[in-house]
């Protein structure tokens, strides 16, 4: 039991304190129609002052508290995650450079048949978001080539908006080296395998019947000419896929896939192997902010964790979850589910609300006989869901300036984040029980 239920609950404060400065910037600037409102205070900003909260309420000296900070942001799970995504930030900066991306994104268009240009953008971007782990640099790779076939098809830009939105967070949500999945294993303490091929039971069906979807709204018959490709520079993004899925180490993967990358680019593209060191930092430096925003967020975990607010917070989810049923552990599930879906949409960043929710996730996990990789797919799906419905969530607004629409006419043709969440759902309430292995 919680000593001073008190303490916990104001422990709980600092959080409030950033998805109100992150959640309610973003708000406020869109109103006044800032461009990127929700950039214009970046989470690892947003989050100092709680930090600041959070060391002012702990009772402790500020000397301790100073050591509770650094305690939390060095946590093994955190600088794990960081260095992972320091690798996997190196491998997508040199396979762009070495002509990665093109190439992936090109293989994939020429594989599109005549008249279904609508499902086939669907699947593509879901191959290329899987390849690449990220659905921000799918969309940004694949929107302005989709917006240049609106005109071709006679679909309108929201619906291929809505296309482009949900296969691009289908690999961020079961990509191996997207961050979300590290995220979510990383807390769950489950190896990336088994929470792949368990996700992949959520996952597939919802992109057969997404697919279905769009082949019946498909009235195009314009056929797709990519651009000259290289199928070499398709190697290093499919030798990562194999060996992640086959259990190799994350590290090792993300190291070849770099090595690979380098290599075909020297071989088969002119690459300059004296570029590599550059181009390495360079992806170090694209993922400085989520490494800092990860760590800060281990800092303010910890304080909440040592003030025993994660536990108030779990006793309450999970007496509430009990009520709902008594048997089983389908409500637990749904918990853990709902509170990083609410969680996304205060914070606007399915990892640091992955980050945020792990600890109390798994902690319901462990009581109620939950396989690690059951909870860190649910994790990863339910936040990857809630993202792909956020107007104000990175990916709606590139889509947004990219087909000068509205974001919501994005989110609201993103059909496949609807399918995924009734198929999740549905497996959740009339699936068996797992068990921990």
């Amino acid at each position: 039991m919680i000593p001073d239920y008190n303490a916990a609950k104001r422990s709980l404060f600092p959080i409030l304190l950033f998805i109100g400065l992150f959640l309610g910037t973003g708000l406020t600037l869109q109103i006044m129609g800032v461009d990127r409102p929700f950039q214009q205070l970046p989470g690892q900003v947003a989050i100092v002052p709680a930090l600041m909260l959070a060391v002012m309420l702990n009772p402790q000296p500020l000397g301790e508290s100073i050591a509770v900070l650094v305690k939390g942001a060095g946590n093994s799970n955190i600088i794990t995650m960081c260095f992972i995504f320091l690798l996997a930030g190196a491998f997508s900066s040199v396979a762009t450079a070495t002509g990665g991306v093109e190439a992936v994104v090109n293989a994939g268009l020429m594989l599109v048949p005549s008249g279904y240009i609508l499902p086939g953008l669907f699947i593509i971007a879901a191959l290329i978001s899987l390849a690449m782990g990220t659905s921000v640099g799918t969309i940004a790779a694949l929107a302005p080539i989709a917006l240049g076939f609106a005109g071709q098809i006679g679909a309108s830009e929201s619906l291929i908006a809505g296309a482009l939105l949900g296969g691009a967070m289908f690999g961020d949500n079961l990509s191996i080296i997207s961050d979300t999945t590290i995220a979510s294993t990383r807390t769950q303490e489950v190896g990336m395998k088994e929470k792949f091929w368990e996700n992949m039971k959520f996952a597939l069906p919802a992109v057969v019947v997404t697919t279905l979807l769009f082949v019946f709204l498909a009235t195009d018959s314009a056929p797709i000419t990519p651009e000259a490709f290289s199928w070499a520079a398709t190697l290093p993004y499919l030798a990562i896929l194999v060996l992640a899925v086959a259990g190799m180490n994350v590290f090792v993967v993300l190291l070849i896939g770099i090595v690979m990358a380098a290599l075909q680019g020297v071989i088969f593209t002119g690459y300059e192997l004296s570029a590599l060191g550059t181009d390495i930092a360079a992806g170090f430096a694209n993922m400085q902010g989520i490494f800092i925003l990860a760590m800060f967020v281990g800092s303010l975990g910890e304080f909440i964790k040592q003030q025993g607010g994660l536990q108030w917070i779990s006793e309450h989810v999970n007496r509430l979850a009990e009520k709902v049923s008594r048997t089983g552990n389908r409500a637990q599930q749904m918990a853990i589910g709902v509170l990083v879906f609410i969680t996304d949409f205060c914070i606007a960043n399915n990892v640091v609300s992955i980050v945020v929710t792990g600890d109390i996730s798994r902690n319901l996990a462990q009581k109620h006989d939950i396989s690690p990789k059951r909870s860190a797919t649910v994790l990863d799906t339910f936040s990857c869901v809630a993202q792909g419905f956020l107007p104000y969530g990175n990916q709606a607004l590139l889509l947004s300036g990219t087909f000068a629409i509205s974001p919501w006419e994005a989110v609201i043709h993103n059909y496949f984040g609807g399918i995924l969440l009734a198929v999740t759902i549905g497996i959740i309430i009339l699936g068996n029980t797992f068990k921990t292995s």
